[in-house]
């Protein structure tokens, strides 16, 4: 049974699982969820997770949600297939974690409030709120100089080989840069670098067509 994947096309989260499930080789089945209109709310979706939220998928009788705690199912469920998204010595792995809550925290919070009012409201209908969207862009900026002095002295976020850490901050990063316009390499050449990078991969471009694939394009 191919595994399903349920997310809505605008969901940078749910964009993040599906470039994680074609860096680890996986088949899956895409099943839209439209949070315009509250499908995360239906009967259907809510028995099979209480969190009213995507991603989520569906491996057989297994149900998991959170784009994060999927990476790590992929990772140990497939060791030897793909990408490998978690480093096996305990500190570097500690390393990525941190990054990752970073993320969660900074990075992706402050540039998913940018696409949310930028782009996603258009979908609900709702005006743009401007002095958000301007906050969230300094807050994310002051984050981006973090990087660039990380990047600077390395490969990629979490050290010199790929990781779950670079691959969760690419979809907010590519919306950002791809349809806001936003450069958020102004100044921050390693940012610039390691952003183009992972932005060319096979599975992001793979990614983008469930996006370009909706009727709203």
């Amino acid at each position: 049974m191919v595994l399903k994947l349920y997310g809505w096309f605008s969901s940078t989260p749910a964009l993040a699982a599906a470039m994680l499930l074609h860096e680890k080789n996986v088949p899956f089945e895409w099943v839209e969820v439209d949070l315009t209109k509250s499908e995360q709310n239906l009967p259907e979706f809510l028995a099979k997770t209480p969190f009213h939220e995507v991603p989520l998928i569906e491996d057989g009788e297994f149900i998991l949600s959170e784009s994060r705690a999927i990476a790590r199912y992929l990772d140990e469920k497939y060791p030897n297939q793909g990408t490998q998204f978690y480093p096996a010595d305990v500190q570097r792995r500690a390393v990525v974690d941190q990054i990752t809550w970073n993320d969660t925290f900074h990075f992706g919070q402050f540039g998913t409030r940018v696409v949310l009012e930028i782009l996603n409201r258009k979908y609900f209908g709702m005006p743009t709120d401007t002095k958000a969207a301007e906050e969230a862009k300094k807050a994310l900026f002051i984050n981006l100089d973090i990087y660039e002095t990380i990047l600077s002295k390395q490969k990629y976020i979490a050290g010199n080989e790929l990781t779950i850490a670079d691959i969760i901050h690419i979809p907010v990063a590519a919306r950002l840069v791809q349809e806001v316009g936003l450069n958020i390499g102004e100044g921050r050449p390693n940012v610039y670098r390691w952003v183009s990078e992972i932005i060319a991969r096979e599975s992001w471009a793979k990614a983008k067509e469930i996006f370009f694939a909706h009727p709203s394009h």
